[in-house]
Parts: structure tokens; C-alpha cells; sequence
């Protein structure tokens, strides 16, 4: 049965006086320390899995996994999407929405963000599926608390879900971890070739890039990082999937903006 995605209500913590506020003047982004995840992808991939449980969330099937390298202790909690869990939808591809998880991982790591956890494809109890490495919240971690202190990375998000036409970027999909870290989560309604961005994100609504993350976009256009990840998505995504997100990322450094969203079902006009 195909799953009916109606509008959105705006949600109350999003006022009039923050919504489409401007900017302030530009300064330097915070740094983002790179990460190497070579360690936690071979984890993910190989080790093996002692405890498996469905999780009571979302339409589709979802579980934690326990994995382990050695022995029955567990050494990495990691979240389960199995091919066979996915509810049919008229305008995705079915069973396409795991590899869409993994594709949103490449891309944050190829543009140099890495706020989507470690990803990889795998074998599992229910069969082939994504595997994500849990990332615990820190306590009341609602993004309506503690948005205004992490704008930068939450702009770093808003421009990822542009380029990666997410359709499901709710409230509970941005995480805030106990070391202050901002983690973006549950990317399987991404890269559709039609405009179907809709997101919780609405302060940055018509404003122009900061000169830092525009700069990062530029680097990343210009460089090998874009002809590898598009090489790594050819077999998670369709052609016309990858050549719409190309064209996505040159629309963002041509006109320089945040998307401007309409108030009421907060999706993309004009230039989309």
C-alpha cells in the first residue's frame, strides 16, 4: 500500500520572529574536526550481530542491532533498515529506500560535513538492508531547544537536504549528542528526480549563503570529492537521479540562497 505524505503543519516553536530571520554578519563556521570512519564502516560491514530489535517507530521496519567483533559483547549499537521492511510508495522506487540512506552518508562525508552517521549496505536477520551506527541523544536534545546555538551546522543541513531533495526532514531527524554534536538522521526519502523537499528547517527561508558555506559548496563542485561520490552512488541510485542532484548543487552556486519556502507547507518555490 502506498503511503499518502500530506501537508505539514508549521510547527509552534517555529514563530514569526525566527522563521526567514536574517542572517547575522559572517564569521568563521565552527570547525568541524574530521573523522575517519574507516574503523566503524568495517565494523558495521563485518561484525557480527548478537542482538536484534525491532524498534516501535516509523512506517517502515526498523531495528537495533547489537554488534560484536569477538564474543558475545556488544560493541557497537547500530540501526537496521532492511530491504524487505519498506512500505511500498507511489513515488519511490521500491525497495530503494536503504541505498538512499547510504547515498546521504556519502554525500555529507564527500562535502566534508559527516553529520550522517557511518552507513553501509549489508546482509542482516531480514536480509539486505542499510546499517547506520546509533547515535545516542543527550537527554532532552529536541532541536526546537538548541537550534539557536548550532545554526551553522543546522544551515550545513539545510543546504544538504536541497541537494539531496529530502522529502522527510522532520524535527526528530536533526540529534544532538552528549558531546554537543549535530547528527541529521533518517535520509531514505532522498535524491528523487522530482522536487520533493520538505523540511522543518525554515529560519534560513530565502537568505543568502554565508560566504564559509558557500565556500565549502565551491570546494566541493571543483574538486575530485564530487567526481568519486558520484562514482560511489551508481550503485545505490538511477542515472537521472544522479544527474538531477548534480544539477541541484550548481542551482545552489548560481543563485546563492537558501531556498525560499512557502509558510504554510514549508517546500521549495521559484527557483527550484
Amino acid at each position: 500500500m502506498a503511503r499518502n505524505r500530506g501537508r505539514w503543519n508549521r510547527p509552534d516553536a517555529l514563530s514569526d520572529d525566527t522563521a526567514g530571520a536574517a542572517d547575522p554578519p559572517d564569521e568563521e563556521a565552527p570547525q568541524i574536526p574530521r573523522r575517519d570512519d574507516t574503523a566503524v564502516l568495517e565494523q558495521l560491514r563485518r561484525a557480527e550481530i548478537v542482538a536484534c530489535e525491532q524498534l516501535p517507530q516509523g512506517s517502515n521496519y526498523s531495528f537495533a542491532l547489537g554488534l560484536t567483533n569477538a564474543g558475545q559483547d556488544i560493541d557497537l549499537l547500530a540501526i537496521y533498515k532492511p530491504r524487505r521492511g519498506e512500505v511500498p510508495l507511489w513515488d519511490f522506487p521500491s525497495g530503494t529506500l536503504y541505498k538512499r540512506e547510504v547515498a546521504a552518508y556519502l554525500t555529507s562525508a564527500a562535502l566534508g560535513w559527516q553529520f550522517v552517521p557511518p552507513t553501509v549496505v549489508r546482509e542482516g536477520p531480514y536480509g539486505v538492508g542499510s546499517v547506520q551506527r546509533y547515535i545516542q541523544p543527550a537527554g532532552e536534545s529536541h532541536l526546537f531547544r538548541w537550534r539557536h546555538e548550532h545554526r551553522a551546522e543546522l544551515m550545513r543541513i539545510a543546504v544538504f537536504d536541497y541537494v539531496t531533495n529530502n522529502a522527510d526532514r522532520k524535527a526528530g531527524h536533526c540529534l544532538l549528542d552528549g558531546d554537543g554534536r549535530v547528527w541529521g538522521i533518517d535520509h531514505g526519502l532522498t535524491f528523487n528526480t522530482d522536487p520533493k523537499l520538505r523540511t522543518v528547517l525554515r529560519d534560513f527561508s530565502g537568505n543568502a549563503l554565508p560566504a564559509w558555506l558557500l565556500n565549502d559548496m565551491q570546494c566541493f563542485a571543483s574538486s575530485p570529492s564530487l567526481d568519486e561520490l558520484l562514482r560511489q552512488l551508481k550503485p545505490l541510485l538511477a542515472a537521472d537521479e544522479i544527474a538531477a542532484f548534480v544539477k541541484r548543487v550548481e542551482r545552489v552556486l548560481r543563485h546563492r540562497v537558501f531556498p525560499r519556502l512557502d509558510s504554510y507547507d514549508s517546500v521549495p518555490r521559484e527557483w527550484w
